[in-house]
């Protein structure tokens, strides 16, 4: 073999391996970002559920219910607290609550 064709394949070699990890890291921060977006519609879901719930309530009863706890009591509300964080704030009866989820930081995750 002749030192050009070495030069060349050493070349080839390097650009293969440079696109293998340009590559590999752009997998990585795709995933990443997968995550987060999945993570992000998790927290709406919870939402979305404590609006419905609450919204059930009214239909049925006239009124919003005053707290959380009440919704889980009598309509069967679920979502895991340890997860999530919820501001819920009912003003009054006959007027729609205020619902903030947010996902609780776990630390090692």
């Amino acid at each position: 073999m002749s030192v050009k064709h070495l030069t060349g394949f050493r070349r080839s070699l390097i650009i293969c391996s440079a696109v293998f990890v340009l590559l590999t890291a752009l997998t990585v921060l795709v995933v990443q970002h997968m995550g987060r977006v999945s993570e992000g519609g998790e927290t709406e879901l919870v939402r979305r559920a404590i609006i419905n719930a609450a919204n059930t309530c009214y239909a049925v009863e006239g009124a919003y219910p005053s707290d959380l706890e009440y919704l889980k009591a009598h309509y069967a509300l679920r979502y895991d607290e340890e997860r999530y964080g919820v501001y819920y704030d009912a003003f009054a009866s006959n007027v729609a609550p205020d619902i903030i989820v947010t996902e609780k930081e776990v630390f090692g995750r």
